[in-house]
């Protein structure tokens, strides 16, 4: 379904629930997408729990930089540590990947939290739409990879339960599949989807971008699937309309009517990093309740009917089986750990 709209708007004017907290001493926590926005705000509240190691993960060294600054400054935290990441770039991420592998990080914590939305219809260096690319192929490439580092932790401490929280959105329920991306002769979603004449473009909305966030909770619900008797918890985290500079890539006219809306009716971004954090260490002791889920305002909440209908669960496993098809192609490591789940 849409969630209809005064229904989003009475999210938005709900009170957000105070931030979570949890004593974070001896874990190590990562947040990609760290020096900015929700990333950033997420990242304050994590170095205030106090974790042996917290790792800044960006596109940008001297950017990166600023924030450890900034960080150290605004907390006192002083074990803030940077890892460059490009995640428009399969080949950067596994080099990232491979890093922290070979330096046998133990990680309790992860959350993705980057995202781009796009005015125009732009390939990466691998091929495919920004979008696509950015918010879900990376998304899934990184997560996955990071599992065996997810695993050490839970063999560390066994009662625990490590968090790979991916950021989503409730755009989701706005969603259009159309019937030529379903059923496309490709055969696969994300190939229509990346092909430039499925490119949609709607005066002050993003429908690629709706799409995006549509698809990441797909794969994060299948991800908990194959993840199910295991601690590990893969769950999706909505923040709400916030204050963000995501919209900086759309046209001036889009940028624009998003800064009035956000006058009226946005969360401020340490608002919304709250749904994240709460998604890293609430429910504690229910850990299993958030196998999955959807997180909205701190809860667990229903996705799109979309998403829960027969439909979705097919495309759901159909976009689930491309994405590894796609990324077991690039890289060999993604797909040995796929095999194992």
């Amino acid at each position: 379904m849409k969630k209809p709209l005064h229904a989003v708007l009475c999210d938005q004017h709900h009170k957000v629930p105070p931030v979570a907290t949890a004593d974070l001493t001896g874990k190590t926590v990562m947040v990609v997408g760290a020096n900015i926005g929700l990333g950033f705000e997420a990242t304050k509240h994590f170095a205030r729990m106090n974790p042996a190691r917290l790792i800044l993960a960006c596109r940008s060294q001297a950017k990166g930089e600023a924030a450890i600054k900034e960080l150290e400054m605004g907390t006192g935290y002083q074990h803030a540590e940077l890892r460059i990441v490009d995640l428009s770039s399969f080949d950067s991420i596994q080099k990232f990947a491979d890093g922290v592998e070979c330096d046998g990080i133990a990680l309790d914590i992860l959350v993705y939290n980057a995202a781009v939305a796009m005015d125009e219809y732009q390939l990466t260096g691998d091929g495919w739409e920004q979008t696509l690319q950015v918010n879900d192929l990376s998304a899934l490439l990184l997560t996955v990879l990071l599992i065996p580092a997810a695993q050490r932790a839970a063999a560390a401490r066994p009662a625990s339960h490590p968090r790979l929280v991916i950021v989503g959105s409730d755009i989701h329920y706005y969603a259009e599949m159309p019937e030529k991306v379903l059923h496309g002769p490709s055969g696969g979603v994300l190939h229509e989807l990346n092909k430039p004449e499925n490119w949609l473009k709607a005066l002050g909305q993003q429908p690629r971008y709706n799409q995006s966030k549509l698809i990441i909770l797909l794969l994060v619900r299948e991800l908990a699937k194959h993840l199910e008797n295991t601690p590990l918890i893969p769950v999706c985290a909505n923040p709400g309309f916030c204050v963000s500079a995501l919209r900086r890539n759309l046209s001036s006219a889009v940028q624009v009517a998003s800064r009035l809306a956000e006058k009226v009716i946005a969360r401020s971004t340490e608002e919304g990093s709250r749904m994240v954090v709460w998604s890293a260490v609430g429910n504690a002791g229910r850990e299993d309740e958030l196998r999955g889920a959807y997180v909205n305002l701190c809860k667990v909440d229903e996705p799109s009917n979309f998403v829960v209908s027969d439909v979705g669960q097919e495309v759901q496993k159909r976009v689930w089986a491309e994405c590894v098809e796609i990324l077991s192609a690039v890289s060999p490591a993604f797909g040995e750990i796929v095999a194992r789940l």
